[in-house]
């Protein structure tokens, strides 16, 4: 799986640019604000159809554009094809594979992509949503079906929230609340079964590149955790609709009171242990880059199970956040499918990787 050729047409900061990758490692340098980051974004979109830096596509426009494209052309699965995705101001996105209109969520089965940016080394640290995120882009990826089941749980989401805050002020919306309820048990029911699947994969897999990582000394550990109702998150999906629904029941009085919704996958986590200590609150600012690592490189790992190829690899600047062990350890393990690392300086990154350069500057790819 790899990009053959990018073109770039009022994205970002690029006017119009074409650019040939290499199959194994391409190393993407310049100073601050050239464009490094934007030329990734643009390769994560044509595996998702969205950014990862910001909600609103309207903020991919370069300046004083109101039309921007991304062409690509991907090898995958043993095929040629060739993505086009097309953001007009006011208009929405079209997305198309080999001529062929696609939705976001079905771009994934063209091409994958694991990103690991400087944010995600305090996925351990940071809140629950962080390793939401986490699931939730990876599984997208996998199992298309999950990300519209995402979708329409976060449409229930906001219009229950909606009716939590305002029926104070317009009791009458409280009859529509029980349809949205059982909307967000329905549709928690797939998500946390999902979850709780990639959950235990992602520990099988990560347990031995982390242990690998610290030299056997540190033994790291994953628990998914759900509403407290749920008692087998990889039951049925029945079963896990009947469990939220007494949980929701429990909890309705609770709801209206605090305005909040309080059942539901949105309260979802992963339960991160270093030698069987909470990470999130004793781990070392190493171990936690360490266990973050362990989680990407893992998640490669299981896109490869899954495919039979390796997605594609992107590393946004975050060589220069590692120590000189840590970014050993991450280039030894980037073989075998594509990988773009952005840094401002090359860094001899090129030398110990053999990887294609390519500097980046105002815009221009050279």
């Amino acid at each position: 799986m790899r990009i053959n050729r990018l073109a770039l047409n009022g994205f970002r900061n690029y006017d119009f640019e074409t650019v040939s990758f290499s199959p194994a490692t391409n190393v993407i340098y310049g100073a601050n604000a050239q464009g490094k980051t934007n030329l990734l974004e643009a390769v994560y979109l044509l595996s998702c159809g969205r950014s990862f830096r910001t909600r609103f596509d309207r903020e991919l426009l370069g300046f004083g554009n109101d039309f921007c494209e991304i062409l690509a052309d991907i090898e995958s699965g043993g095929r040629e094809q060739t993505v086009r995705i097309v953001i007009k101001q006011g208009v929405r996105k079209q997305i198309s594979v080999n001529g062929v209109k696609k939705t976001a969520s079905e771009l994934s089965e063209t091409l994958k992509t694991v990103l690991f940016c400087p944010d995600d080394l305090n996925i351990i640290k940071d809140g629950a949503a962080a390793r939401r995120r986490l699931m939730d882009n990876a599984i997208s990826q996998i199992r298309p079906r999950y990300a519209e089941y995402l979708t329409q749980f976060n449409k229930f989401y906001e219009n229950k929230t909606r009716i939590l805050k305002d029926w104070h002020e317009k009791p009458s919306l409280l009859d529509t609340l029980d349809e949205f309820s059982d909307g967000m048990c329905r549709l928690s029911a797939q998500l946390i079964r999902y979850r709780a699947a990639f959950v235990a994969r992602l520990s099988e897999e990560a347990a031995p590149i982390h242990g690998e990582f610290s030299a056997a000394d540190e033994k790291l550990g994953l628990e998914y955790r759900t509403v407290s109702s749920v008692r087998d998150p990889l039951g049925s999906v029945r079963e896990i609709y009947y469990d939220l629904c007494d949980h929701q029941e429990k909890h309705r009085q609770a709801e209206l009171q605090s305005q909040q919704c309080l059942s539901g996958a949105h309260k979802d986590d992963i339960a991160v242990t270093i030698n069987g200590r909470d990470a999130r609150s004793f781990a070392s600012q190493g171990q936690t880059r360490t266990a973050a690592l362990s989680l990407k490189l893992a998640e490669r790992e299981i896109f490869l199970d899954e495919t039979g190829e390796y997605p594609v690899l992107l590393l946004d600047d975050v060589l220069s956040e590692l120590d000189p062990m840590r970014q050993e350890f991450v280039l030894n393990r980037i073989g075998g499918g594509q990988t773009f690392i952005s840094c401002c300086e090359d860094e001899g990154i090129s030398k110990r990787t053999g990887a294609k350069v390519l500097r980046v500057e105002k815009g221009r790819i050279y």
